[in-house]
């Protein structure tokens, strides 16, 4: 049965494809203008990385500042010992607790978008790797969730910083705004996104790293984006 599309999709998937390799001002621009929907849409972008060579295959995941934050509000949880409730509190983390968050974890209740524990507490997230491994919420020491110092990281997560991490076929994808947002604040975490994966870049990948970029919006369609190789 042959996919039918609405006149205004065909339109904006007309104009994709006789513009292609657009700047990212020119994308940002374009990609706000489609954004016709009553609700503040996400613009996100989605990049495809060059991590399989002939003999190694690579994995990138880490943390990027964005300067502007994406507009979506976190709800962070801290798993951390009772002396360290009262700092967890005054972070700004909407839950803090120790035995009540772990069982309502394992009971699959899951209330959070971001998990810091601090290192006293990782003798309890053994079991829990099951639950929170395949949803990306598992605290890591090398992406700063597993610490002591909960006011810093707390604020790092509420003020922009995310992570990123490839899928199974190279593929990286980030909110960098909101149709609200300026086209210079959208430009700035794109660029932040940009230098960040390309710091990353293994010694071991030959050629480029970042293969291609497209921007696009919750309800929009993909515009791909020129590279400055």
């Amino acid at each position: 049965m042959k996919k039918k599309f609405s006149k205004r999709f065909k339109k904006l998937l007309d104009t994709s494809r006789d513009k292609n390799h657009l700047k990212i001002e020119d994308a940002i621009s374009t990609v706000k203008k489609n954004c016709t929907t009553k609700f503040d849409e996400s613009i996100d972008v989605s990049l495809s990385l060059n991590l399989k060579q002939k003999k190694d295959e690579f994995n990138l995941r880490t943390i990027v500042k964005l300067p502007n934050g994406n507009g979506k509000k976190i709800k962070v949880a801290i798993l951390c010992e009772e002396s360290k409730i009262t700092e967890a509190k005054k972070s700004g983390a909407e839950l803090y607790d120790s035995n009540t968050l772990v069982n309502n974890i394992t009971a699959g209740k899951i209330e959070f978008d971001k998990l810091i524990a601090t290192p006293a507490m990782m003798s309890k997230m053994g079991k829990l790797g099951k639950i929170l491994g395949p949803k990306g919420l598992m605290p890591n020491p090398k992406l700063g969730t597993v610490t002591n110092n909960i006011k810093s990281i707390v604020k790092a997560i509420k003020s922009g910083q995310i992570e990123i991490k490839n899928d199974k076929d190279g593929n990286v994808g980030a909110s960098i705004g909101r149709k609200s947002f300026s086209d210079i604040k959208i430009k700035e975490n794109y660029t932040s996104i940009l230098e960040t994966i390309l710091k990353e870049k293994p010694s071991g990948i030959k050629g480029d790293f970042i293969l291609s970029a497209f921007l696009t919006s919750t309800m929009g369609i993909s515009y791909k984006l020129k590279l400055n190789k």
